[in-house]
């Protein structure tokens, strides 16, 4: 970990000192998948970025209306190099190799770590916009997070809720969602992580509400044979629903799962 964060720190360094010294090659940002891609979006100079994922105008894309008119590169060294960047970003996407591979170029590049709260974000935010040296924006993207965060906090006042995806997953504490939910201040009645509902629970189980995530993309393939699609789930979620969150603020560990937490807080009785 200490041999990583040095790196990070030196490629970072290189990227801000080339942008300070006025060198000749210009700052050129490639992102390698769509949760990359939201960071580039918002930090980066829109004349900086030579080229996105191929998911970066996906309906699931937060931020894909800025994503219109931008390059999209295949996420391989030879897709990536023929944009000829100065930095990387990446999430998941691209091979694990390709850092070698970049770094023997003279290519930075900064990753997003996995976040399970909203100090991660903070700090995801800190790390991306410091390597683009664009730390102002960073700060000003921190703060109007925070501010939907404070607006939105204990809305609920401890009601018990589960959340529910149309695959038939929850999560539970120790996952993102279950500090979503209690930043509305909502009770997750989950268990620890990432655990499947039975289509019993959901129908015949206890009285509780539940909030959806991801039913705005319950048409996709991957969900065709999911519990969402049940008859008698469809009939049960309407009366019991508390609030629902759109698959575009849940796809990436970043500052707009704070708009998913202002959509809760929104639904709340006396909002």
């Amino acid at each position: 970990m200490r041999s990583a964060g040095r790196r990070f720190l030196l490629a970072g360094t290189a990227v801000v000192a080339a942008l300070a010294g006025g060198e000749a090659l210009a700052a050129r940002v490639v992102s390698l998948d769509q949760c990359a891609d939201q960071y580039v979006l918002a930090l980066a100079p829109r004349k900086a970025i030579v080229g996105l994922s191929h998911r970066a105008d996906d309906a699931d894309s937060h931020l894909r209306d800025l994503a219109k008119g931008l390059p999209q590169r295949r996420v391989t060294a030879e897709g990536v190099l023929a944009a000829r960047p100065t930095l990387v970003v990446r999430y998941w996407g691209g091979d694990a190799r390709l850092d070698e591979v970049l770094a023997k170029r003279g290519v930075a590049s900064v990753r997003i770590e996995d976040a399970i709260d909203f100090d991660g974000v903070r700090a995801n935010i800190v790390r991306v916009a410091g390597a683009l040296g664009e730390p102002e924006r960073g700060q000003a993207l921190i703060a109007r997070m925070d501010a939907r965060l404070a607006a939105s906090a204990g809305a609920w006042k401890g009601r018990e809720a589960l959340y529910l995806t149309p695959s038939g997953y929850t999560a539970g504490p120790g996952t993102f969602i279950d500090r979503i939910l209690a930043a509305a201040g909502l009770r997750n009645a989950a268990r620890p992580g990432f655990t499947p509902v039975s289509l019993e629970t959901v129908v015949m189980g206890p009285e509780r509400g539940f909030v959806l995530g991801f039913f705005d993309k319950l048409s996709a393939a991957f969900e065709r044979w999911g519990m969402g699609r049940h008859r008698a789930v469809q009939k049960r979620l309407p009366e019991r629903t508390l609030a629902a969150m759109p698959a575009s603020v849940l796809s990436c560990p970043a500052w707009f799962a704070a708009e998913g937490v202002e959509a809760l807080a929104k639904a709340a009785p006396g909002r």
